[in-house]
């Protein structure tokens, strides 16, 4: 690979491991210019290590695991910020399709992908300084920062509670659906005679 630019994005998609990212979520992990991440984009398609749809960008088969994009040490760390159980948890699909492609306060979108028995989904701060990682796993939550700064985790655990927030908002309306051994009982008063 001899564009250094080229090289980084490949290295981006590789170790989030999602099955698309978005332009904008792209852009901001690597602070990279809308233009000249255009270009970059267009050369990887065009190379066939990437492949563009609909919802975004991914890593193409052939590209996968191949040495020159990993990163040695990408200078990140991950902070575990919040691990919790969900009230219902088959019900983590509806609220991951509820949460795609949404922004809300200081983070954006990235993307999502299948993992471990269940899925992450990942936003970035506006200023792409930290990114947060939501893993819903066997009716778990498991939300993790990445910043490079621990000058940044302020943002980070201010962008993952926003996300938590959301989360409780959209389980707030939802009952289980199968809720055996429970029936609804009238009470009356004894009228006074």
């Amino acid at each position: 690979m001899e564009n250094p630019r080229d090289a980084e994005v490949l290295r981006t998609i590789e170790d989030e491991r999602l099955a698309v990212f978005t332009f904008d979520g792209l852009r901001r992990i690597t602070r990279t210019h809308p233009e000249t991440l255009s270009r970059a984009l267009e050369r990887l398609e065009e190379s066939g290590a990437i492949v563009r749809s609909p919802e975004g960008y991914s890593l193409a088969e052939k590209a996968k695991g191949m040495p020159p994009f990993r990163r040695a040490a990408a200078g990140s760390k991950s902070i575990p910020v919040l691990h919790t159980y969900l009230p219902y948890p088959g019900s983590a699909s509806r609220i991951a399709d509820a949460l795609k492609g949404r922004w809300f306060d200081n983070a954006r979108w990235v993307g999502m992908a299948e993992e471990d028995g269940g899925f992450v989904m990942k936003w970035v701060t506006a200023d792409g300084t930290a990114l947060i990682d939501a893993k819903f796993t066997s009716g778990q939550l498991d939300i993790e920062a990445k910043v490079s700064r621990d000058s940044d985790l302020p943002k980070a655990v201010r962008a993952a509670h926003q996300l938590v927030g959301r989360i409780s908002r959209l389980y707030g309306g939802e009952r289980p659906v199968n809720r055996t051994g429970f029936m609804r009982i009238g009470h009356f008063a004894p009228s006074a005679m």
